[in-house]
């Protein structure tokens, strides 16, 4: 599952809106938490989570040093998920405005939460402009998850990002709920 993660970003990088294949990833774990009340995608199918291993054990690219403990406090994974559904929430209602057409298409990413980098190229084929507004939204939270993760892989142990990931959190949450 790891190469589908990376042809994920790589395809992305060339045609944004391959960017809604993202919503895979987001949709699935929620559905197999609710269903069957285990997080057997972040455990075992995340391609994202088997990249961070790919890239530390395989590849050698991690110190393996012991993460904060804050990262993984139940605090700081929860404020992470309002943080997370805040962009996620801004995502949406920028999609819906180009909908509406109160606001112009954006052929930019948002990334580490600050910065639009341009993307025009990777806008190659006639979509409605909201549809390509929702996939650069997608693809920027993905990229920035996706930065984060592989600096936390080298500085620290692969699958650092997967102790406050908020998609893992809302699982966990579901789980809980679930098998009470």
């Amino acid at each position: 599952m790891w190469i589908v993660s990376a042809a994920y970003f790589t395809i992305g990088f060339f045609n944004i809106v391959f960017a809604w294949l993202g919503m895979i990833c987001m949709i699935i774990p929620l559905i197999i938490a609710a269903t069957r009340g285990s997080k057997t995608w972040c455990n075992n199918y995340c391609g994202r989570g088997q990249l961070f291993m790919h890239l530390g054990n395989t590849l050698g690219m991690t110190r393996r040093k012991l993460a904060p403990r804050w990262l993984s406090s139940h605090w700081f994974r929860n404020t992470f998920l309002i943080f997370f559904m805040f962009f996620f929430i801004q995502m949406l209602v920028f999609t819906i405005m180009v909908a509406k057409g109160t606001r112009e298409l954006h052929e930019t990413i948002h990334l580490l939460w600050t910065f639009d980098v341009p993307w025009h190229w990777a806008y190659p084929v006639a979509v409605e402009p909201w549809v390509a507004q929702f996939a650069f939204g997608l693809y920027g939270i993905m990229l920035t998850s996706l930065i984060v993760g592989v600096i936390l892989t080298i500085i620290y142990r692969p699958r650092t990002w997967c102790t406050f990931c908020p998609m893992g959190n809302m699982t966990q949450m579901i789980c809980k709920a679930k098998n009470k």
